[in-house]
């Protein structure tokens, strides 16, 4: 094909390279029809030179090396098309043209490009949701390259799967190009984000059994409703969960073990900003319980496996009804739970791994049979492979700089030489993150094969942090008033875990000093001893409890219990002077105080069994304690009396956010009990304000949120009790409750709702646990550099006042207490 300018033209080739082996094939009819023009035969197809236009920033031999194309070498239609591809694939160009120019007896090979502009900046304008150092890491748009349109279009792509994944289908990106210069340009990606897209509704189709509010209630992905907390954004990953794990498992536990999520659509209206997720179902035969057989048990027989078994005639037990209750899980008798069959498995091979064959393998088999009255069931079968028992070989404690080695080991109930147990090794994880020294939460111990024998060693890791520290500032109180406070407080005294305390607080209406000292270990031992002495002199506003000065000290032995680790019992003695001044105690002149000093000596006996963790709030467990005080008697002192209270505590974890990576912490539900009761006995004299039970507020005596302080008296309720307290406020028998559910931040911050209910009574006999005060509300704690803090805010359902003519009127309101210092 010859032109006007006198060219033949063997091929042009643009970026639509569908063309290309079109064009390629005018190739072979050239020569001839160059021919039939004059031109010779075959000189289109043997050039005689090459030569490259067009070109700024890539050199000619770049481009002839990646062509191909050279003087005198035949150029087939194959190598045509060849040599413009591989050009293409330099990325450099947006365009290629060859031509053949035939001047007389000499032809030139022409290859014509046009390069690709240079990127330079990448902007991104209009992000919020999505970070845009997060976008810019997503395009895959690197700068100083050439730009590509596909890498662009790609990278808008991405933008787009990116806002989709978490939620934003209504998304849009858009680009714009800016020139620079010298086949510069910069590129500016404007994003409009638009609103999260809304689940309007979820459309369930193929479900016969198990009605469409059960399985959007297991789902993740809700519908939107009226109320603020119930956006019913969509997540997709939620949605993978809710198809692949949380619907197959509520049908599961329904004996549904065959059912299948079909298909899932979510269809969308971007108009509106809503998308309905619709769900197709095939439910499968629902499968009751079969026969139950165990093989390959030997270290337990096969009654003790069957106690794991979880489908007998008894049905769940109270426990399994509980925790079905607080999981808003049912149990359905004769149907096989998936869930159950699979708890029921861990819990056999937990106590396997507690005797120490931790290399032990239970597996479930499950075998579907049609039974008798042709209903569908599954044969249940656990195979037990059970292996040798491990013997811990070593115990090693990594990354204590500071605390001494031998008091972490103390902590410990899994040593060298017992066999492993896996409750043990949780126990000494528990208590070594209890002694408050570490970072929390503490990464759980490593257990590594030892040698072919299948022993193992066991390591715990831990990380120092700053455990003493001086307290000082101000400080206030009900009833205290303004002060301050200065404190040398250090739990891992000398890094032996003895520890040391110095505290004075000084202000208007009080002036503490105290100073103690505790050793856990005396000399090595099992036996701890601590040692306080202390001056106190208060003037009490409230209540007008009038001017006082204590001085004494006290000592303390603590024994453990055998064969109870979590139990230690306390033996202490203490002594006590008390002098008051004019005004009296409680504004009284009472003939029992004229005698000027009065002194109490008390042997004091204790008994705590404490399994609780995550101190300072902690978040399981359970701690009881009970408490005899004998004073006076043989003992001597001024008073003669005894004092027994005792306390129970009950924490369980609820749910749980979070702390899935090393090194964080998980945000804990927590549910709580608590039970207090106490009563005195004889004849306190001078020590009843600390002897005896005073209830109300947070400050003194017993605790009742809701009430002012002492105003639950054993004749009722004192609307006026915090400012016209008497001896009859207090009591010799109390008891009070209180049941919370908190969040659990971490070890510095902890929110709760609570209900507080209580009362006191004169004599034990009186004893009405029917009749109590109640309180409801929310509290805050706080562990702050300066000392805790603690808030809460309590409704008092029962107070009441009396009317004009005597009668007793309802008058239940707020009531606020705090506690900041050293008074938490």
């Amino acid at each position: 094909m010859v032109n006007p300018a006198g060219r033949v033209v063997y091929i042009m080739a643009t970026m639509n390279r569908t063309r290309l082996s079109l064009l390629a094939l005018l190739l072979v009819g050239a020569p001839a029809y160059a021919a039939a023009q004059g031109t010779p035969p075959g000189q289109c197809a043997l050039p005689d030179t090459v030569r490259v236009t067009g070109h700024v920033r890539v050199t000619e031999r770049a481009i002839l090396n990646g062509s191909g194309f050279a003087p005198r070498v035949a150029l087939t239609p194959a190598a045509l098309a060849k040599g413009i591809r591989d050009l293409y694939a330099l990325g450099q160009f947006d365009d290629v043209r060859v031509t053949c120019e035939v001047a007389g007896d000499q032809t030139a090979l022409v290859v014509t490009v046009v390069e690709r502009p240079v990127l330079g900046t990448v902007r991104v304008q209009g992000a919020s949701i999505v970070g845009e150092n997060t976008l810019l890491g997503k395009v895959g748009l690197d700068t100083g390259m050439p730009l590509d349109p596909a890498r662009v279009s790609r990278a808008l792509a991405r933008i787009d799967s990116i806002y989709e994944s978490r939620g934003y289908y209504l998304a849009e990106a858009t680009l714009d190009t800016i020139p620079l210069g010298q086949n510069r340009v910069d590129l500016e990606i404007t994003i409009d984000e638009g609103s999260r897209l809304a689940v309007s509704g979820v459309l369930i189709e193929g479900n016969e059994r198990i009605p469409d509010a059960e399985i959007v209630g297991a789902m993740e992905s809700k519908p939107e409703g009226f109320l603020w907390y119930k956006r019913g954004a969509f997540d997709e990953t939620k949605l993978a969960a809710d198809v692949g794990q949380r619907i197959p498992a509520l049908y599961a536990r329904r004996g549904f073990i065959d059912a299948q999520v079909l298909q899932d659509t979510l269809i969308v209206d971007r108009e509106r900003g809503k998308g309905l997720i619709r769900l197709t179902i095939r439910e499968g035969e629902q499968y009751k319980v079969g026969r139950f057989d165990v093989v390959g048990n030997q270290r337990f027989s096969t009654e003790d496996v069957r106690a794991f078994y979880p489908f007998t005639d008894e049905g769940p037990t109270l426990t399994q009804r509980v925790t079905g209750f607080v999981r808003r899980r049912t149990y359905y008798e004769d149907v096989f739970d998936s869930t159950r069959w699979e708890e029921a498995t861990q819990s056999l091979l937990t106590a396997y791994n507690n005797e120490g064959y931790i290399s032990a393998q239970v597996n479930p088999v499950v075998e579907r049979a049609v039974g008798s009255d042709s209903q569908p069931i599954v044969n249940l079968r656990w195979e037990v492979i059970e292996r040798n028992p491990s013997i811990i070989n070593r115990v090693e404690i990594v990354g204590n700089d500071y605390t001494e080695e031998s008091c972490i080991r103390r902590q410990l109930s899994t040593v060298p030489g017992d066999v492993f147990n896996r409750d043990r090794l949780l126990r000494s994880y528990n208590q070594i993150a209890n002694l408050g020294f570490f970072e929390a939460p503490m990464p759980p111990p490593d257990v590594e094969q030892a040698n072919e024998e299948g022993d193992v060693d066991v390591i715990f890791r831990v990380k120092e942090k700053r455990t003493g520290n001086v307290n000082f500032g101000a400080s206030m109180g009900q009833g205290t008033g303004i002060g301050g406070f200065i404190g040398l407080d250090q739990p891992n005294l000398f890094g032996q875990c003895k520890r040391g305390a110095v505290q004075w607080q000084f202000g208007r209406y009080i002036n503490d000093a105290n100073l103690s000292y505790t050793d856990p270990a005396i000399r090595e031992s099992n036996y701890s001893g601590t040692v306080t002495v202390y001056r106190t002199q208060a003037k009490y506003n409230i209540a007008n409890l009038g001017r006082s000065l204590r001085t004494g000290g006290s000592l303390r032995f603590g024994f453990p219990i055998p064969r109870s680790p979590f139990t230690r019992a306390f033996i202490s003695y203490g002594g006590e002077t008390v002098s008051f001044g004019e005004e009296g105690l409680l504004g009284q002149q009472d003939s029992l105080l004229q005698g000027g000093r009065e002194l109490r000596s008390t042997l004091g006996l204790d008994l705590t069994r404490d399994t609780r963790i995550d101190l300072p709030f902690p978040s399981a467990g359970a701690m009881q304690t009970f408490a005899a005080q004998l004073n006076g008697g043989p003992l001597g002192g001024t008073a003669d009396y005894q004092r027994y209270t005792g306390e129970a505590r009950g924490y369980v974890t609820v749910a749980q956010f979070g702390g899935n990576r090393v090194g964080s912490q998980p945000m804990k539900v927590v549910m709580g009990i608590t039970g207090r009761a106490g009563a005195v006995y004889g004849d306190p004299g001078a020590f009843f304000s600390v002897a005896q039970f005073a209830m109300g507020g947070v400050q003194f005596g017993e605790q009742l949120r809701g009430y002012p302080e002492f105003s639950i008296t054993p004749a009722g309720f004192d609307p006026q009790g915090e400012n016209r307290a008497t001896r009859a406020s207090f009591a010799n028998v109390f008891f009070s409750t209180t049941a919370e559910l908190g969040l659990r931040f971490n070890q510095s911050l902890y929110l709760n709702t609570f209900l507080d209910a209580g009362n006191t009574w004169r004599e034990a006999r009186q004893f009405n646990p029917t009749r109590l005060f109640r309180g409801a509300g929310v509290g805050v704690s706080v562990v702050t550099p300066l000392g805790p803090l603690g808030l809460d805010y309590a409704y008092g359902f029962d107070q009441y006042e009396r009317g004009v003519n005597g009668q007793i009127i309802p008058a239940p309101k707020w009531q606020f207490h705090f506690r900041l210092g050293q008074l938490f």
